[in-house]
């Protein structure tokens, strides 16, 4: 049998692309219709599974090789975000396997679920309620409703005022350093997910998260 957490969590909160949802197929699609309009070579969608943690900037700059600066970025941009607003009223985009009954979970037993996130409001709200999710979403935090993004924990102070809860009562979830680190400081419990759009360094093990689980189940067992 799983080891319970070692409280009584009151709300569960998770980063969005890569920890909650697996949206990598949407943005290897836009990329790849760039480089094919921009006659340029595709991109190896390992490629682009490993950049999109670190958003739409980082993937202009795999796909066209170019920085914030060239006379071209702020263009390419400006398509990539556009394409991708349209990319998500079809989206392949799913919850990860087992996150649908870690959800049904919380929800059943009264507990609220979020999400904080560095994706901007626009794409996040529209993406939820293309899969459905966005009226059983308690609280959702972007980059807009908030002065700093993660590494710092305003986004997660934020949520858990927006839920009444204290954020040591919380868990957060996230597959990159900057969201344990924002929970770190929020001094709420963390959890490190494996399988989403892990850097290539620090290993996973040295982020300093109070948890470290393979997938959504662990979650869920930890729970019962």
């Amino acid at each position: 049998m799983s080891k319970a957490f070692p409280f009584p969590a009151k709300a569960v909160l998770f980063d969005l692309d890569g920890t909650l949802l697996d949206t990598a197929a949407d943005f290897a699609d836009v990329v790849q219709q760039m480089t094919v309009q921009a006659a340029r070579p595709s991109i190896e969608f390992t490629a682009i599974h490993k950049t999109v943690s670190n958003g739409a900037r980082a993937l202009v700059e795999l796909a066209f090789e170019i920085q914030a600066g060239h006379p071209d970025f702020e263009e390419r941009l400006d398509t990539l975000l556009a394409l991708y607003a349209q990319r998500i009223l079809t989206t392949k985009a799913t919850l990860y396997p087992g996150m649908d009954a870690l959800l049904l979970q919380l929800e059943n037993a009264g507990i609220p679920w979020g999400i904080v996130t560095n994706k901007p409001e626009r794409y996040s709200r529209a993406l939820l309620e293309s899969l459905g999710l966005s009226t059983r979403c308690s609280t959702l935090i972007c980059p807009d409703h908030v002065s700093q993004s993660k590494p710092h924990p305003e986004p997660l102070f934020l949520a858990c005022k927006q839920l009444n809860i204290d954020p040591q009562d919380a868990i957060y979830v996230g597959d990159h350093p900057r969201d344990i680190d924002a929970g770190r400081a929020a001094g709420m419990y963390t959890i490190a997910v494996r399988y989403g759009y892990l850097p290539d360094a620090p290993p996973v093990e040295q982020w300093q998260a109070d948890l470290v689980v393979d997938n959504a189940e662990q979650i869920r067992q930890r729970l019962a």
